[in-house]
């Protein structure tokens, strides 16, 4: 902005949005000043840069407004874990699982994962066993972002959801 500017020559754009072409940085400056108003840089990476005269508070303002904007229409995907163990009851599986689907519902990915407890590590086939029916129970809404897998006692998996045709 005015003399933030550092480069010899800029292309110019005046408060009405009519190209005066590329001119000496002085020139636009003094221009500028002459409207009572700032020289804005909009664009740094062209050659040669290109600046407009216009209200600097004006410009904040609405550069502001616009990732105001952005940021409303943008959706944060959040990750909700789910804990199983190898001889979980039927009633309590149906739970969990009615759980997972409702965190897929709502577009979230779910970490499914499954902790060995003292002699359960001697049968770890029925922890893939489970995982497996989990994959099963979940096919219709849910794809496999990350397949399970074994890190020291627990056993995990990613659920993505699958897109709303």
């Amino acid at each position: 902005m005015n003399n933030m500017i550092r480069v010899p020559e800029v292309r110019c754009i005046d408060e009405n949005g009519e190209q005066l072409g590329v001119i000496p940085t002085r020139k636009a400056l003094t221009l500028a000043h002459e409207a009572g108003l700032d020289l804005v840089e909009i664009a740094a990476s062209s050659k040669p840069p290109v600046c407009r005269i216009m209200d600097h508070g004006k410009f904040k303002y609405e550069q502001d407004k616009k990732k105001k904007e952005q940021k409303k229409k943008q959706t944060v995907v959040k990750l909700k874990e789910v804990k199983f163990h190898v001889n979980v009851g039927d009633h309590d599986y149906q739970t969990k699982l009615r759980h997972t689907h409702g965190f897929l519902a709502d577009g979230d990915r779910v970490k499914v994962s499954l902790m060995f407890r003292g002699r359960e590590n001697a049968h770890r086939d029925l922890g893939f066993e489970l995982m497996q029916r989990i994959v099963q129970d979940c096919v219709e809404v849910a794809a496999v972002e990350q397949a399970p897998r074994l890190m020291g006692r627990n056993l995990s998996m990613m659920l993505v959801p699958k897109k709303a045709k």
